[in-house]
């Protein structure tokens, strides 16, 4: 039987496997929350066209400002794929530094 250190490595070693690999087969496309957001500020209508002046359908009354740490998973443009995969890789390991330390201080509260 796999010992857990073995099982979280492997675990690790797959997340960058499939976090790197994904870079080169996603979308540039908005997603479903950076769309609401484009049509909370009046940038696009419910049918994914930019509003017209004068349209009904652009509300462009809302506001909604948020700047992400590595925003679309990159490190800025001109890092190109390999900022994508910087980024991803980040991800990762902040995520995983995460989930250990969580689990670390609850298996101090069970003791």
């Amino acid at each position: 039987m796999m010992e857990t250190r073995q099982l979280v490595v492997a675990g690790v070693a797959l997340a960058l496997v499939i976090g790197v690999t994904a870079v080169f087969f996603a979308s540039g496309d908005p997603d479903g929350l950076e769309s609401s957001a484009f049509y909370v500020q009046g940038e696009k209508t419910l049918t994914g066209d930019a509003p017209e002046e004068g349209d009904p359908e652009a509300i462009g009354a809302g506001t909604f400002a948020y700047e992400a740490p590595m925003p679309d998973y990159t490190l800025g443009e001109e890092a190109g794929k390999a900022g994508e995969v910087m980024a991803i890789i980040a991800g990762i390991v902040l995520s995983m530094v995460g989930v250990f330390a969580v689990a670390r201080v609850a298996a101090a509260g069970r003791a």
